[in-house]
This record gives structure tokens, sequence and C-alpha cells, in this order.
């Protein structure tokens, strides 16, 4: 065999890796889901446990038990050190939900199979437009959390902790000192906004999302002593946007719609803007050109948008586009390094 027969043996392999890895993404996913539902990272700990201890305590049968902390081991989550003998990694420490900075709910929601079943039909969605999660449950994805709050409690929790980034570089990334009032739109539990109180003491906050939205704010004012600097309002975005702000803040939440759609959530927020407020969306900006290595997952949350809610990832000239449609000039988009794709964009009254 020649040195060019070799390099093409070696390319072919490392294409069948690729794709093999791709196909088999979905049964990794499943597989960390399992140990999130059998509590595994749990009930490890921070100690070395051999896998018939585990399976006691989770009440599962031991030879199968060991196959799944294997498996886990295999995809960085545990370390074996002796034959049936495990411990956390880094990474699998991340889910115990016991532990801060727990991912747990962003990974039960995302291998949840309520979300999980649009994404079957994503090739409907891209020959028609329509959002597959519509056409399944016969009506949309967020009418469908009202009826299920414990869906929708872990669904507020999920976003809870994939904003945790973003609030420790969020209020480092603006100059929120010069304004009296931010109203977070779409705020959740108040993560995001909590962040940017605490950096800033002389702010006052408002959270504006659903009352199902904000069933967990009052908890995380409370916990983080910002009850007296910060209020809660209940309503919906599509509607109007309360007044009484100088700075209005939405993170994650114009991706969640179509342009119309964002383009009416802006324009609400433009007409309770003073003259020298500000708007800022904190989303991922694709590049114009797919830079795989830049953009990391942000395409793959571009295909869930499609699948599940009807919204889009975008450019910095789609996100120009929708704000100008608005009434808003598009003034500046900072990545936001330490919350990776994150960037904040920057708007003001056109």
């Amino acid at each position: 065999m020649t040195n060019d027969d070799t390099t093409t043996t070696n390319d072919t392999e490392g294409v069948r890796d690729l794709v093999a890895q791709l196909v088999f993404g979905s049964l990794a996913a499943q597989t960390v889901r399992a140990a999130v539902r059998l509590r595994v990272m749990e009930l490890i700990g921070d100690k070395e446990r051999s896998a018939a201890e585990v399976a006691a305590d989770a009440g599962a049968r031991t030879q199968p038990m060991t196959r799944l902390l294997r498996a886990l081991a295999s995809l960085g989550l545990l370390r074996e050190h002796t034959a049936g003998s495990f411990s956390l990694t880094p990474a699998g420490a991340t889910l115990d939900p016991g532990r801060p900075g727990s991912l747990t709910s962003l990974v039960r929601m995302f291998t949840e199979p309520t979300m999980l079943r649009a994404w079957e039909h994503l090739d409907d969605s891209v020959r028609t437009g329509e959002v597959a999660f519509d056409a399944i449950f016969g009506k949309d994805f967020f009418s469908h959390l009202k009826e299920f709050p414990d869906l929708s409690a872990e669904f507020n929790a999920a976003m809870s902790q994939a904003s945790r980034a973003t609030a420790a570089a969020l209020p480092h990334a603006f100059d929120f000192g010069r304004f009296t009032t931010v109203t977070d739109v779409g705020g959740g539990d108040g993560t995001l906004l909590s962040a940017v109180l605490r950096e800033h003491p002389t702010l006052a906050g408002v959270i504006y999302d659903t009352e199902e939205g904000l069933a967990q704010a009052p908890t995380t004012l409370e916990r983080q002593g910002l009850t007296a600097r910060c209020s809660l309002a209940a309503g919906d975005f599509f509607r109007s946007v309360p007044g009484g702000a100088d700075v209005y803040l939405l993170k994650s939440i114009v991706h969640d719609w179509s342009d119309e759609q964002a383009v009416t959530i802006l324009t609400h927020c433009r007409e309770v803007l003073p003259p020298a407020g500000r708007v800022l969306i904190v989303e991922p900006v694709l590049p114009e050109v797919v830079d795989a290595k830049a953009a990391g997952l942000t395409y793959l949350t571009d295909l869930n948008m499609m699948v599940n809610v009807g919204g889009r990832e975008r450019t910095r000239a789609d996100f120009d586009e929708v704000c100008r449609k608005a009434g808003l000039s598009l003034t500046s988009v900072t990545p936001l390094e330490q919350a990776d794709p994150f960037c904040l964009i920057e708007a003001t009254p056109a």
C-alpha cells in the first residue's frame, strides 16, 4: 500500500466515523436521559462507587446498570477505575441536581419526548415551512406548556440553567449604570435580570412574562434579596409591553418567533421606549457563511426553532431587518465570549 493509499483509507475512516457519531448522537442523548432519570450522578456523588451499589440505590439490576455506567464512562461523564467501580468526571457532575451549575433540567427538557416528537417530522417542516409541533399536537408549543404545569416548570428551569453563562457575562458587557429601569421581556424566573441588578445596585427591574413564565420568579427574587428592587408584570408581549423602563432586555425571545412576530414584539418595545432608551437582544448571531467551529450547535438550535415553535436563528443582516421594521436602529453586536455563542445586540430608536 502506498502513502497515498494510506491517506485515502484514513480519510475514509474519518468520514465514516463522523457520520456514525452523528447518527448515534440521539442514542447518546437517551443514555444521558436515562442517567438523569435513574439519579446515577446523584447516587455516585463525590465517592467512587460500584455498579452494584448504584444499582441497589436506584432500584435497578446490577448487570444492566454496569452497562449503562460503562456507556456513560465512554461518553466522558464517568470514570471507571477498576472493573465495575466508577466516579464522576467534571462533566458528569453537572448532571447531579444537587450541585451548583447543574444541567439536569436542560437534559430533561431537551430529551423530553414532547420536544422530540416534532423532530421526527423535520423533513415535513423543510418541505412545507410549517411548524411540525403544531400539526402533531393541534396547538403551539407554549399553549401546550400551559396545559401541563410540571412540563412548564421543567421548561422554566431548563431556560434558567441555559441562562447562567449569559447571566455571568451580560452585566459586564453593557453600561447599565447609565439607566434607571430594566424590563426583562419574557424574563422567566428572573435569573438573567437578577444578575444585572446585583451588579448594578442603582437599577430597578421588571420581569415581564406570562403567568406560567413568572411562576418561579418570586422564589428567585427572594433568594437574591431583590424583591424590593424588582417587580413582576404578567402579560402578552404580542399585545403590549409595559412602559416605564429605559432598557428593554430580550434574551432568547426573538428566535422563538417568525420575522413577522419578532417585528410585533420589538414594535411594542419601541412604542414605550424613551428617546435615549435601548433595546438589548441577547441571542446567537449566525455568520453570513457557515463557520461550524464558531457557530457550534446554533444551526441545530435553528432547526429546533423550525420544528417546535416556528422561530429561527438570525444573521446580523436578519436582525437589522427586523429591528428596522420595528422602528429601531441596530447600533452594535458584541459577542459575549464567556457565553458563546450569544451576542449582545443593541438597538436604539430609529
